[in-house]
């Protein structure tokens, strides 16, 4: 039996105990969440995006909203009565209609709301639940890999830093990746299952039907957007033990030679626990980020590399060296809300490898955000996967879920409530050869989970577009590096599940 959870206030058969009770826990818990935020944020004011502050957060608001709603009601009665008995009418009328329009404003608002299954409004999609678009890519294709292993990831939510070792569990971290990659390419060998997704590639791009040959470069594209210098920060970037976890799984499993791997950041930094981490024991691979010095390499860009379809203003136009001259692309994206986009996935995280300044506001976002009204537009993403350089490159995608966020800024926040975490964090990985697939599905679970978000509405724009090509609804002709060979086929397959309960693909 599916449960649909229906919240009703201001019923007026109601027993007039149970309202009073109802009204005095609401003011008393109110002022409780209000105190409570007040004394923990304003000494940190880092704190408020801290599970305990969230729940907290929307009490406080309804409760000053509340309060403002009252007094606010009050003090139209009061000028109201004054003006009628000086014989203002005018302003008397005036301030009665204010008045009466608060009652029924106040009255109204207290109606019954219909929520989904999950007790959330469900955000507005182009695509309907299991309409797949487009043409799958991979051995599989459009086979996207979802492993989970409770217990990866155990941050308390305050004390230390999200990534300390003591909150995390770099075994179950390696497992997570080692099994994605057997379960994507059907091996039981990682060795072979490297080889498989080599000989695939290799193969789709006309290289022949051979796999990783020693000399080639592969470069691994991770997010590390919240850093502003290489000191470690609280705030939620890409996870130094599912990254470790990769690199151990491209050195011992597929046998890549350490100077041949880049890990790359070219528009922010690789902070000092993950480099410590991960240099440790992988000394002679290459990390390159916006400034370089202590150890890590400081990017340079080759320009001119990408003029998308459209004129996009300021978009950067220039590409990181060490993206161009690799051989074969890793892209390994977050879990993540976005308050712009909705999401902030693997199409998303390939604006990192261009020349963008490392302040974001001295950046141009042109084609970015979706038209939250429905309306079909020229995407940039789309452009980011059908580049020669980016989405054509890449031999791999991940979408690093250990903690996963329903914010785009702070510390990794809240924790999940959806089936399978049950108050825990996501502690997943996501894996596909498909960039249009993971994405989706990486889509599904955000939406899922904090649907209430606006920035989701109509967020899968960009996926539909790229999974229509050459006949997006926009009707724009995507030609990524403007030298008058558009792309012609679906740059993958996108499609939704069929509910947040079952999850089930076509």
């Amino acid at each position: 039996m599916k449960k649909l959870y229906v919240f009703f206030q201001g019923k007026y058969n109601q027993n007039i105990d149970r309202i009073l009770v109802g009204k005095f826990m609401f003011v008393l818990m109110s002022v409780a969440a209000t105190v409570w935020f007040l004394v923990r944020v304003i000494p940190k004011p880092s704190r408020a995006v801290y599970p305990c502050m969230q729940a907290a957060a929307p009490l406080m608001s309804s409760f000053v909203i509340w309060l403002l709603s009252i007094s606010g009601t009050y003090v139209t009665y009061k000028k109201a009565g004054k003006y009628l008995r000086e014989k203002r009418y005018v302003m008397g009328g005036i301030f009665s209609i204010i008045f009466l329009s608060g009652i029924i404003f106040f009255t109204v608002h207290n109606s019954g709301i219909l929520y989904s299954q999950d007790g959330s409004r469900s955000p507005k999609k182009h695509n309907p639940p299991n309409t797949p678009l487009g043409t799958g890519k991979g051995i599989f294709p459009g086979r996207v890999v979802w492993t989970h292993a409770p217990g990866a990831a155990q941050w308390d939510g305050e004390n230390g830093f999200w990534f300390d070792d003591a909150w995390n569990d770099q075994y179950k971290a390696d497992k997570l990746i080692s099994a994605a990659i057997l379960t994507l390419t059907d091996t039981v060998e990682e060795k072979d299952g490297w080889n498989k997704l080599f000989c695939y590639f290799n193969n789709s791009c006309d290289r022949g039907d051979r796999g990783y040959i020693r000399g080639e470069n592969i470069a691994i594209k991770i997010n590390q957007n919240n850093t502003e210098s290489h000191k470690d920060s609280e705030e939620y970037n890409t996870s130094p033990h599912i990254l470790l976890s990769l690199l151990r799984s491209l050195v011992y499993g597929a046998g890549i030679p350490q100077e041949n791997i880049t890990v790359c950041e070219p528009s922010r930094f690789i902070t000092d626990f993950m480099f410590a981490k991960c240099f440790a024991e992988f000394p002679e691979i290459k990390y390159v980020d916006f400034e370089g010095g202590s150890g890590r390499i400081k990017t340079g860009y080759v320009s001119e590399a990408i003029k998308y379809s459209q004129d996009n203003g300021k978009m950067a136009q220039a590409i990181a060296d060490c993206v161009m001259e690799a051989d074969y692309l890793i892209n390994c994206a977050l879990l993540k809300i976005h308050n712009g986009p909705g999401v902030t996935l693997t199409a998303k995280n390939w604006y990192g490898v261009t020349s963008i300044d490392k302040y974001w506001r001295n950046n141009s976002h042109a084609g970015f955000n979706q038209d939250r009204g429905g309306k079909m537009a020229y995407r940039t993403f789309v452009d980011f996967i059908g580049h020669k350089d980016l989405g054509q490159k890449t031999l791999l995608y991940i979408i690093d879920g250990l903690y996963g966020s329903g914010d785009v800024n702070g510390i990794p926040s809240p924790k999940w409530n959806m089936d399978p975490f049950n108050g825990d964090w996501a502690n997943s990985v996501l894996m596909s050869q498909d960039p249009l697939a993971v994405d989706a599905v990486g889509l599904d679970l955000l939406a899922a989970e904090w649907p209430q978000t606006p920035s989701l509405n109509y967020c899968d724009a960009y996926l539909v577009e790229a999974a229509t090509i050459p006949n997006s609804p926009s009707g724009v002709i995507y030609d990524p590096e403007r030298n008058n060979k558009p792309l012609t086929e679906p740059l993958g397959v996108m499609e939704h599940w069929n509910n947040p309960v079952d999850k089930q693909y076509s």
